[in-house]
């Protein structure tokens, strides 16, 4: 989808609005809204019923839509480890940038990131020229939603976009790995 079309335009300036939409990844549906808005991210939370310590995932396009949010490890081998898996279903926790809203981290001191190569996000990602907040589109504690349908029946109207595309070729939500030591903490459904 071109950077000009309807559709993006409208995702665009309801995200700029503080507007919380859908959006399939690799392997669920994943909700999402602007990662520095502090109201959307309280909204977000609120739909899902989740706790605010839990934090949030951030899904970029690109490496370069992660600058400010985290710092690199300084260690050269998890770093290569971090590159190696991206873009990819690979989320990593890493130490957070200066200026990380709270309820994006839950209040620590990390953050979970994901550069993804799911064509559909990417799309959106450039297109928006942001990173987003990613977290499954399900009620905390249950499945995440992996049809378009499940996501209607669940959030409805309370969505403000809705991002076209196929889910990606996994079977449930990203693997999540700590930057520091590549301790699984989540392993890839499947």
């Amino acid at each position: 989808m071109t950077v000009h079309s309807p559709r993006l335009r409208r995702v665009r300036d309801r995200i700029a609005a503080g507007g919380i939409g859908c959006y399939p990844t690799e392997g669920v549906y994943g909700l999402g809204c602007d990662p520095f808005n502090h109201a959307a991210l309280a909204r977000l939370i609120a739909l899902k019923g989740r706790g605010s310590e839990k934090g949030l995932i951030v899904i970029a396009a690109g490496v370069d839509q992660l600058d400010g949010l985290v710092e690199w490890p300084t260690d050269p081998s998890a770093r290569q480890a971090i590159e190696a898996s991206w873009p990819g279903p690979v989320t990593w926790v890493m130490k957070v940038g200066a200026a990380v809203p709270a309820l994006l981290t839950g209040g620590r001191d990390t953050l979970a990131v994901r550069v993804t190569a799911h064509q559909p996000v990417i799309d959106l990602c450039r297109g928006v020229g942001m990173p987003l907040v990613s977290t499954s589109a399900n009620l905390s504690g249950r499945p995440a939603c992996r049809h378009d349908w499940q996501v209607a029946r669940i959030f409805g109207r309370r969505l403000d976009w809705r991002w076209p595309g196929p889910l990606g070729g996994q079977r449930g939500p990203s693997e999540i790995r700590e930057a520091g030591s590549g301790r699984v903490l989540r392993p890839a459904a499947g």
